[in-house]
């Protein structure tokens, strides 16, 4: 294997370790709030103020990669990675085993997860600028996508591993719940030596990297990041511009209603299933896996298979995820929660990249940098208060969370089939 594709499989792998460690801490946390006895929506408010922090710190370091090198930026993230997870599974730990209160744990916990979402912002930008810097222009786009696939992959893998990653016993200490904030936080600090040990440092590079969405559970690439990071910023361009405003807009909704459903899936598995929080922990990792397995397909398979247009769709998604929406509200069994977020997650499949799309084919070539960017933040944003909302909603009711994300779909939809070109 030659040196740059050694060089492109650790930036790669670095990129994956960010999106898993954090998936799979996301994957467990509802269960980590009903073992600590926490109240649901503060177990979604530590999900929203990380992601917010996240939404906030992306374009700070991406516009500062260049100043203080990229190497040094993927050391921060991973830093920020590793410390905020030890941390993260020192204070569940003594939540668990009841050396403090499970409130007081929590309360910890949330500090903790606000490392990662200020400094572990900071490689992913760095990671594209080297890729996007070390490669010819028409080789930059498949590269960096590519690249940004490693994010979709972590969806998948970290719920994947983390119930395997729950400990026992040791030395008389439960770990349990706790385990797979340890076990990836020696993953984060293992990638931080080999990036540490390996990567060389900046040369003359002069390409730039672009601030990349929260990684979270369904909020696989859309492309967006890799269009900013190559294409022209000279014109710019307001969310409320005629050209992409029902495109971002629909990019706003939608994701909002598949932040609401996704985060409080968790919860929705405990109860409907009448499950001990640990023992709920594999079957919602098993309905996380398909759902973005399924939203991969159609990313990566059934979009191009069927050639369809931007509002085609956003249109079609928008319907899968109603009918997946409602569906995953009125199961009750594990094979009907799993088709039914499957369907959901097919049609988030959909609307991701038709919005992004529609937006990019809106404007000329000089805005493709400054659409991509509104796309991204767009992105970002649902997962600042969706997580909130729908547990919020959860707390009321345990349907009215997916009720609430399919009536909005279908609201969606008629505006999209009058506003959309």
């Amino acid at each position: 294997m030659t040196g740059p594709a050694r060089g492109f499989a650790l930036l790669f792998t670095v990129m994956l370790t960010i999106a898993a460690a954090n998936t799979a801490l996301q994957s467990v946390l509802p269960a980590l709030g009903r073992e600590l006895g926490v109240a649901d929506n503060a177990v979604a408010g530590a999900f929203s103020a990380s992601a917010l922090l996240w939404v906030v710190a992306a374009p700070f370091w991406a516009n500062r990669s260049e100043r203080y090198g990229r190497r040094a930026m993927i050391l921060l993230g991973l830093g920020g990675l590793t410390v905020s997870l030890g941390l993260c599974g020192l204070f569940l730990l003594a939540g668990i085993n009841r050396w403090i209160g499970g409130v007081t744990a929590f309360a910890l916990f949330v500090g903790g997860r606000m490392i990662y979402g200020g400094l572990g912002a900071a490689a992913p930008p760095a990671v594209q600028a080297i890729v996007a810097g070390e490669t010819r222009p028409e080789e930059r786009t498949r590269a960096l996508t590519l690249l940004a696939s490693a994010f979709g992959l972590g969806t998948i893998l970290g719920p994947a591993i983390a119930p395997y990653l729950i400990g026992g016993r040791v030395g008389g200490v439960e770990v349990g719940l706790a385990g797979p904030a340890f076990a990836f936080s020696l993953f984060g600090l293992t990638m931080l030596l080999i990036v540490r040990a390996t990567l060389p440092a900046d040369g003359a590079i002069h390409a730039g990297g672009a601030a990349s969405a929260y990684p979270s559970i369904g909020g696989e690439p859309t492309g967006a990041s890799v269009r900013a990071a190559t294409e022209s910023h000279a014109e710019t361009v307001g969310y409320l511009d005629r050209r992409v405003r029902a495109w971002l807009a629909a990019g706003l909704v939608s994701g909002h209603a598949q932040t609401m459903t996704s985060q409080a899936i968790g919860f929705l598995v405990i109860d409907r299933l009448h499950l001990a929080p640990a023992a709920a922990l594999e079957p919602t990792a098993i309905i996380l896996m398909i759902g973005a397995g399924a939203s991969l397909l159609a990313q990566w398979g059934v979009i191009p298979l069927l050639d369809l247009s931007p509002r085609a769709l956003v249109l079609w998604g928008l319907v899968l995820a109603a009918a997946g929406c409602a569906a995953t509200g009125l199961g009750t069994s594990l094979y009907a929660l799993a088709t039914a977020n499957a369907l959901a997650s097919l049609g988030w499949g959909f609307t991701r990249p038709g919005y992004t799309a529609g937006a990019s084919l809106g404007v000329g070539p000089d805005a493709q940098g400054s659409v991509a960017g509104k796309v991204t933040s767009v992105n970002g944003a649902s997962f600042v208060l969706g997580p909130s909302i729908g547990v919020g909603l959860y707390q009321l009711s345990h349907a009215l969370p997916y009720l609430v994300a399919a009536g909005a779909c279908l609201g969606l939809l008629g505006y999209c089939w009058r506003a959309l070109k």
